[in-house]
C-alpha cells in the first residue's frame, strides 16, 4: 500500500489535537501552510471534525487520532 501526500498530511494534522483534553479544539489560521489547511479540511469532509478549519473532533475524530499518534508513538520510538 502506498501513502499519498494528502494522507501523511491529514495524520500529521490528527497529531495537532490534544488527546488529553476533548474540549481543547484546533484553528487554522489563514497564515497556516496550505497543506496543512487542505489536510484539515478533508478531515472535516470526512466527518472527522466539527468545523472545516479544525474545531473539536468527533467521536470518530477521537478514535482516529487516538491511532495516529499511537503509530506515530511506536514508529518514533
Amino acid at each position: 500500500m502506498q501513502y499519498s501526500v494528502d494522507l501523511i498530511e491529514e495524520l500529521s494534522a490528527l497529531t495537532m489535537f490534544n488527546l488529553a483534553n476533548h474540549q481543547e479544539g484546533l484553528k487554522i489560521h489563514h497564515t497556516a501552510e496550505a497543506a496543512t489547511a487542505a489536510a484539515v479540511q478533508r478531515l472535516h469532509k470526512k466527518g472527522l471534525t466539527s468545523l472545516p478549519d479544525g474545531g473539536y473532533l468527533t467521536p470518530l475524530g477521537i478514535q482516529a487520532a487516538e491511532y495516529a499518534q499511537r503509530a506515530l508513538n511506536i514508529l518514533d520510538a
